[in-house]
């Protein structure tokens, strides 16, 4: 990767927002990390991420709120990572647009691979959508 993907990470819980924003800083990402889900909306709309990490239970608009209106306006790679661990919850998430359901706790560096082959895929689609449409190798 050329630059430092952006990421941007909503939990309302400052001990887990912050372990996670020094683990994938460490990894060699570009962290902002919002204490709810209106933050980073705001935050998104002034200056999208590459990928975004949400926690579910938040104070205000909760991670499924933060997903629905996100997937209106973008397409960007979404993170749930929750304490909500039923299939339900699990579904609805998925439903909603997100990318991947964590439920904590979690390992911070299982949260990192899921990252990394998200990014890889990504890469992967572009490459591959650049040589059908225009002939060329990246």
């Amino acid at each position: 990767m050329n630059e430092a993907k952006k990421i941007y990470i909503a939990d309302d819980e400052t001990t887990i927002r912050l372990g996670i924003k020094a683990f994938l800083e460490s990894a060699g990402y570009t962290v902002e990390d919002f204490e709810n889900g209106d933050l980073l909306l705001e935050a998104f709309s002034e200056k999208p991420a590459d990928l975004v990490v949400l926690d579910v239970m938040m104070p205000g608009s909760n991670g499924f709120i933060v997903c629905k209106e996100l997937r209106k306006v973008s397409t960007v790679p979404i993170i749930m990572l929750t304490a909500r661990d039923s299939d339900l919850d699990y579904a609805t998430g998925l439903d909603l647009g997100s990318d991947d359901y964590l439920t904590k706790p979690f390992s911070p560096m299982a949260l990192t691979m899921r990252i990394n082959a998200i990014f890889r895929r990504m890469e992967f689609e572009k490459k591959a959508y650049d040589e059908l449409h225009f002939g060329r190798n990246g």
